[in-house]
């Protein structure tokens, strides 16, 4: 869930820290208050479209900042945060932004810098935003398979894993005959290329980390005269007559005589003599460095060809010699298979039609599954619509009927999951044909049908916290009672933030926050406040009559909230119930 929300110099937004809480959190005040603007803030915390428009004026940046607490140890978002590299070990997640005057944006997931991509990927698994036009995947006929599998849960999970297993091994091998099914010119060609690689290859007799070990060979060679001064500088700074070594053996010998007369000197005459034989030890091995030292034109020029021959394999076949030898083992095994191209064709197409007839046994699986849960989820919208008033409202998954059947089966249309298609069709009137759900008119309605997905679909998807941005709008009366009682009951088990303009939405807040803007020093700034029990009676009440607050309206006021206190102690009594006879 997200615990806080911090934004600065945001539109008309200076200075803002908020707290969530878990449950139904009602966000209200007068039209241009700022209410929107604290949901568009979220919207680009969690990878929505920025512009330098939502930089305060005279600001030079936004910051906008969320704190997000996970609690479920199977959270979709430890996945994706693994894939990213990014340490989510201890369930909290603090996602920023921050969007300069210029038009910049700098994102970043736990302190690591990320990409808006990254960022839009980690968000979708915590946010999920409804505004009245915007319904996100509800309203994307694109990912209403993956919805009705989320609804089907482990059973669906599990059969799609083992098609999924099958699906790659016949995606590779159809991959590979369609290579070696071109025409026999393409083939020719591409034989008479990888045939030239393979030998250009082979003739170089590359050894691994050659070229390490030639470039610093090379090195020796072009400083030849460095090294040859170094050491018979060093030579003769130990070994000359009145150097090193000959004042050393001075005091070697002093020392030793001290030594026989006071035992206290003993351990500095045993040093002095060690380092003496050191480095007369290493005066040695310098005068055999130098004996051995030779420059040689001929080897330079040797090593100089080699290098180029192997940088001009590495340009062609791989960044190091490890990749130009496993390229030319790769296409080594691609001449064979060409030039036995018959046989090869005739083992995939019998690997092909064996693998074929477990897919489709796998894939009638998945899809009586499919229409299994398609069924039950039809019949748990309907009971939801029934509930928003909206009895006569019929709802159908729809299939889209293939141009061939599993017997017919001949590869086309299959994709990774499965070989369905579908889409959620509706039609809210009698009579009326059904229709795609992308395509119903926006309003009071489609507010609705939206509610009555999510109120199912919110506790499939693993969403850590739900955003309804004036979904109500355009219902009164018996209609949003029932919207206030729908949102309330997603936000049983989801935290669920809503901008609302009704009253009986307001009422059924767990946190009522209040939103109004002031000018001060002739600048617009946005305030938030969460209101007590007496305030959300004021509130309410103003959402009822406008401007002017009677007695009467903070008595409609008062029977509203307690209305919704019957309605929660009943819900969870209700909730109680079912756990423990469960």
């Amino acid at each position: 869930m997200l615990m806080e929300l911090s934004i600065r110099n945001f539109a008309i937004i200076e200075a803002l820290s908020l707290s969530f809480e878990k449950g139904l959190t009602v966000l209200t005040g007068e039209t241009g208050a700022g209410k929107s603007i604290i949901i568009d803030a979220i919207h680009l915390l969690v990878g929505g479209r920025g512009s330098a428009e939502f930089v305060r004026h005279g600001e030079t940046k936004a910051e906008i900042e969320g704190l997000f607490q996970l609690e479920d140890e199977t959270h979709p978002l430890f996945i994706k945060a693994a894939e990213f590299g990014i340490d989510a070990s201890d369930g909290m997640v603090v996602l920023r932004r921050e969007m300069s005057s210029s038009g910049k944006s700098v994102c970043r997931i736990n302190g690591k810098l990320v990409t808006i991509a990254v960022l839009r990927e980690i968000g979708r698994t915590l946010i999920d935003i409804h505004g009245q036009h915007e319904h996100q995947e509800l309203m994307d006929e694109r990912v209403h398979l993956l919805l009705l599998d989320q609804f089907g849960g482990e059973k669906i999970t599990v059969a799609l894993t083992e098609y999924g297993k099958l699906f790659k091994q016949y995606d590779s091998a159809m991959k590979q005959l369609k290579n070696l099914s071109q025409n026999e010119q393409q083939t020719v060609h591409r034989l008479d290329l990888i045939q030239f690689q393979h030998e250009e290859i082979q003739i170089a007799e590359l050894e691994l980390d050659e070229d390490e070990k030639l470039s610093e060979e090379r090195k020796k060679i072009n400083n030849f005269e460095r090294i040859h001064e170094a050491f018979q500088t060093s030579y003769q700074a130990l070994r000359e007559e009145q150097r090193g070594l000959e004042w050393i053996s001075v005091a070697m010998n002093n020392l030793e005589d001290a030594a026989s007369i006071d035992d206290s000197v003993q351990h500095l005459s045993e040093s002095v003599s060690n380092s003496y034989y050191v480095l007369e030890d290493a005066a040695s091995s310098i005068r055999d460095q130098l004996d051995a030292l030779e420059y040689d034109p001929e080897r330079f020029d040797f090593i100089e060809n080699r290098l180029n021959e192997i940088n001009q394999l590495k340009r062609k076949y791989g960044k190091t010699i490890e990749e130009v030898v496993e390229y030319g083992a790769a296409i080594e095994e691609e001449i064979e298979t060409l030039l036995n191209r018959e046989t090869h064709i005739a083992k995939l197409e019998s690997k092909i039609k064996s693998i074929k007839q477990d897919l489709i046994i796998e894939a009638k699986n998945v899809s009586e599954l499919r229409q299994k849960f398609a069924k039950q989820l039809t019949k748990q919208i309907h009971q939801e619509l029934k509930e928003l008033y909206m009895e006569k409202t019929v709802f159908d998954v729809h299939f889209h009927q293939s141009a061939f059947t599993f017997d017919t089966f001949a590869g086309e249309g299959i994709h990774a999951g499965g070989l369905d298609e579908l889409e959620f069709y509706i039609s809210t009137n009698p009579g009326e044909p059904l229709k795609p759900l992308s395509k119903v008119a926006s309003g009071g309605e489609l507010s609705r049908i939206m509610l009555a997905l999510k109120s199912i679909f919110s506790k499939h998807q693993g969403i850590t916290s739900i955003i309804f941005d004036e979904v109500d709008t355009g219902v009164s009366g018996r209609v949003a009672q029932a919207i206030a009682e729908r949102i309330y009951k997603v936000a049983v088990d989801s935290q669920v933030l809503c901008i609302s303009h009704l009253p009986q939405v307001a009422a059924m807040a767990d946190t009522h926050l209040f939103i109004a803007k002031s000018i001060r020093s002739g600048r617009t700034k946005t305030t938030v406040k969460p209101l007590g029990q007496g305030d959300k009676i004021k509130e309410i009440g103003r959402m009822i009559s406008g401007v002017e607050i009677t007695d009467l309206t903070k008595q409609h006021a008062k029977e509203l909230l307690e209305q919704a206190s019957q309605l929660k102690r009943g819900n969870k009594a209700g909730k109680r119930g079912i756990q423990q006879n469960s």
